[in-house]
């Protein structure tokens, strides 16, 4: 059984790189849609001129803190993800903590991501976790986790994460290929 896993784990995938979009069946609000691309995020200039944390405000044309600037979700949200691509975990996460919905699922995913990719892997288990008790269908946090489980040696852990992507309409996407090349090959994606 494991080697015909392996076997079929071994077919080509897609392009490893996470959509500029929140996963399908989020259940997050916001103009954030179905993260049917396999695009990393854009570059733009919170990560290019912003430091410290800090945002850019397109309005403003400057960087601002984004405690008290009045940025919409979807731009703390991209600014967090693109934050959390570019290895700037703790500016991602000061991002994270003025989103107004800290039980949304993709906030959840994205803290369990900076935990994970800083080295805490049990918080970041717990973060994954609540993001897919608030959403079963998200894939994206599944993926994560079980890209987490094949970097402690928990194969089994992430095998089913990677079943559980597929049951859930995840067959093809970035969520499922990126699991199933970590589970093949022992690498995982920072992104």
């Amino acid at each position: 059984m494991r080697f015909l896993l392996i076997i079929l784990m071994s077919l080509p995938g897609l392009a490893f790189a996470a959509g500029d979009e929140p996963p399908s069946g989020s259940s997050s609000s916001g103009n954030w849609s179905s993260g049917s691309s396999t695009t990393p995020p854009a570059t733009t200039e919170t990560t290019k001129t912003c430091k410290g944390g800090k945002v850019w405000d397109k309005k403003k044309k400057r960087c601002v803190n984004p405690q008290g600037s009045m940025l919409d979700s979807d731009t703390l949200y991209r600014a967090a993800r693109e934050l959390a691509y570019a290895g700037r975990y703790q500016d991602a996460q000061g991002v994270l903590l003025e989103m107004p919905d800290q039980d949304n699922d993709l906030v959840l995913t994205y803290w369990g991501f900076t935990h994970r990719k800083m080295g805490n892997l049990e918080l970041a288990n717990m973060f994954y976790q609540r993001a897919i008790d608030q959403n079963p269908d998200n894939i994206l946090a599944r993926s994560y986790m079980g890209q987490g489980y094949v970097e402690e040696g928990r194969t089994d852990d992430a095998i089913a994460q990677w079943h559980e992507i597929k049951a859930r309409g995840g067959v093809g996407s970035w969520a499922e290929t990126s699991l199933r090349e970590a589970i093949r090959t022992g690498l995982t994606y920072s992104y």
